[in-house]
């Protein structure tokens, strides 16, 4: 019962500002997810990781200055403790198992609930591989 929560700090990485600020409502309600950082392309996602040490970073993939592919793997690459979770609108194979391939931990689609993607933070972050919606499982075959 007096177990405490630690609290799991996420970096938002998205070239839509709508989609930034979203992100950062849908995981206010969430007490043990804490938004300390929004980059809106790859090179400031991974100077941000530099200065923040986020525990998860939220990617999306297809971003300016340097794609979401790239900045995963630099961010993997340079701060191997940070999980990555690419939420993007992308389906297909390519996308799915690029991701997967440049170190990220998850990936989910953009359609997901904020309550799903505070349950898909937490599994990212305690080392699990999440996959959403399942049949992504088969694409990163």
């Amino acid at each position: 019962m007096g177990q405490e929560t630690r609290v799991i700090r996420v970096l938002i990485a998205d070239d839509h500002r709508l989609v930034r600020e979203g992100l950062r409502a849908g995981l206010s309600d969430e007490d043990d997810l804490v938004v300390c950082g929004c980059a809106e392309d790859g090179e400031s996602a991974v100077e941000l990781c530099r200065a923040l040490a986020p525990d998860v970073v939220v990617m999306d993939l297809t971003m300016p200055r340097l794609d979401g592919v790239e900045a995963l793997r630099t961010i993997v690459e340079e701060s191997p403790d940070v999980r990555v979770l690419v939420v993007s609108a992308h389906d297909d194979r390519a996308h799915v198992r690029a991701a997967l391939a440049a170190g990220a931990c998850g990936y989910v689609l953009k359609g997901i609930s904020p309550g799903e993607l505070a349950v898909a933070l937490r599994a990212v972050r305690r080392g699990e591989t999440v996959l959403s919606p399942p049949d992504l499982t088969e694409l990163a075959r």
